[in-house]
């Protein structure tokens, strides 16, 4: 944002990302096909590195109980996950990713890197540049605006990705 001083330009960002960034992760989800719901992916992401108490992965996601442990057994059920009692406390239940889990995950960031990838090559040099994320963030978010979706319309994993 040339021309605009260091505040204004902070006031932008911070205005403006969350807003752009969810419609980026809007326009990328249409382009993924995998396996893996973008709920799905958010959830793996989040038990990835630590295993998670499943209250501990609700709160992280912004997702009820219910719905978390719903997910996590359906995640189970595909192998990608495992839930196993803490040894010093039995009470205990923790979520924790499987080596297909893992694979599964990095095909996810695969793909919506690979996305992301195809639409910043079609930006102007100018835009991509490192002092320009500003103008990056925004190209992207007119790109991903320019493509709502359709009335209706719902899409894989719609709603619990955060």
């Amino acid at each position: 944002m040339p021309g605009m001083n260091r505040s204004r330009q902070t006031e932008y960002v911070s205005s403006q990302l969350l807003v752009r960034s969810a419609s980026l992760v809007r326009l990328l989800a249409k382009q993924l096909h995998g396996p893996l719901s973008r709920s799905e992916a958010s959830l793996l992401n989040t038990a990835s590195g630590i295993p998670r108490r499943i209250t501990e992965l609700a709160d992280l996601e912004g997702l009820a109980q219910p719905t978390t442990t719903l997910l996590v057994k359906r995640l189970e059920q595909h192998g990608l996950v495992t839930r196993e009692r803490r040894a010093d406390d039995g009470r205990v239940v923790l979520v924790k990713l499987t080596e297909a889990g893992i694979a599964a995950l990095e095909d996810y960031r695969a793909q919506a890197s690979a996305a992301l990838g195809k639409y910043l090559t079609e930006m102007p040099d100018h835009q991509v540049a490192g002092d320009e994320h500003p103008t990056t963030a925004a190209a992207l978010g007119r790109r991903a605006a320019a493509s709502p979706p359709k009335p209706g319309a719902r899409l894989r994993g719609q709603g619990a990705f955060r």
